[in-house]
């Protein structure tokens, strides 16, 4: 069976340490993230910040890069393609051991968040079992298993799920709305008061599991 977790780690223990600690201001998070051997990793990094020749001179400086290359520009962000070539012994694991896929990957406070797709919940055994042999401390944050319905990826309830599509099939969100509360209960055959609690908590549920990972959160489901 599938399985979506989401994990953190110092930054200490995988890429960009010294990035994250001299940049105060920095943020980073990854648009693609693949093995090219043994022992590299090579992501496409979105990198934002507010002085960009302070972020690249750390960036060279970093050890665990090499290859920086600046492929576009934004208003206050810059993506870039590199290679680590340090400490990245957990991401190899996942993705040659474990047949995983990176999906996605962002900094926040110094640690790293990895969002990780594995076809067998077996994989992130292993993945836990490399990290304990080798003094990593990997913090599984999330776990959903990728089973019926799409809500259980993304930590909402089947109800929250019927009552978030229906209320986006039916325009509830666009703007103007295109129906309402009362048709939309009429609808789902349940009350006003219910639909509502489902949209509300349903909207927490995706905020929380997406957005707010990793921070501390009371996100009550029901």
């Amino acid at each position: 069976m599938s399985t979506i977790v989401v994990g953190s780690l110092a930054a200490e223990d995988f890429a960009l340490a010294r990035t994250l600690q001299d940049v105060e201001d920095v943020s980073i998070e990854c648009e693609r993230l693949v093995a090219t051997g043994e022992e590299t990793v090579a992501p496409l990094l979105w990198v934002r910040g507010s002085d960009e020749k302070e972020i690249r001179r750390v960036l060279d400086e970093d050890p665990t890069t090499t290859d920086i290359e600046l492929l576009s520009s934004f208003e206050g962000e810059w993506l870039y393609r590199m290679e680590w070539v340090d400490r990245v012994d957990v991401v190899l694991q996942m993705i040659t051991n474990s047949n995983a896929t990176v999906v996605e990957a962002w900094t926040d406070h110094g640690r790293w968040f990895l969002r990780v797709l594995y076809p067998e919940r077996e994989g992130l055994s292993k993945t836990v079992e490399f990290c304990e042999e080798n003094g990593i401390a990997f913090e599984v944050e999330i776990i959903r298993e990728m089973e019926g319905e799409p809500s259980g990826r993304y930590g909402l309830t089947d109800e929250q799920y019927d009552a978030l599509t229906a209320a986006c099939e039916a325009g509830y969100f666009s703007v103007p709305r295109e129906s309402d509360l009362d048709e939309l209960a009429d609808q789902l055959g349940i009350s006003h008061q219910a639909l509502s609690e489902r949209i509300r908590r349903g909207t927490q549920a995706l905020v929380t599991e997406t957005l707010l990972v990793g921070k501390k959160t009371d996100a009550r489901r029901h």
